[in-house]
């Protein structure tokens, strides 16, 4: 026996919304732990998802946005001193980023705030584990 659309579109409405609102509580931390650091949440952001040398067009991806809005935040984070563009080793038509010490510090610094208090904390690991396969299963589904 299948819903009748009303009530299944009232079911996603409702997981939307809240999917929506763990997004925003999500936001809301990064930026409230950016900001003790001395960083923009986009800043934050791209330190995070900076989990080893990468192109610039890997960053935007993991971040979710153009490459070129990736190049103004790496391009202010360069000039703090946190990331340095480097000849990639196999596509000369690349650079690669790379954190630098200071950078590497600043990361694990933030990586430690960011699991303080996070909006995921009242989940066990087995919890984040399985929310996160569902959400990559809409995800894939899309």
């Amino acid at each position: 026996m299948t819903m009748s659309p009303e009530p299944q579109a009232v079911a996603e409405r409702e997981l939307c919304g809240l999917v929506n609102g763990l997004a925003q509580q999500i936001a809301v931390h990064v930026r409230e732990r950016a900001v003790t650091l001395g960083l923009t949440a986009a800043q934050a952001t791209a330190l995070r998802e900076m989990t080893g040398p990468m192109t610039m067009r890997e960053l935007a991806e993991r971040m979710s946005c153009e490459p070129s809005n990736a190049t103004f935040i790496v391009d202010k984070l360069e000039k703090q001193g946190l990331i340095e563009r480097r000849a990639h080793p196999t596509d000369r038509r690349a650079k690669q980023l790379v954190l630098t010490p200071e950078g590497t510090t600043l990361r694990d610094r933030l990586l430690e705030l960011l699991v303080q208090d996070s909006p995921l904390a009242g989940l066990n690991a087995e919890q984040q584990r399985t929310l996160q396969q569902l959400l990559e299963q809409a995800i894939v589904r899309s």
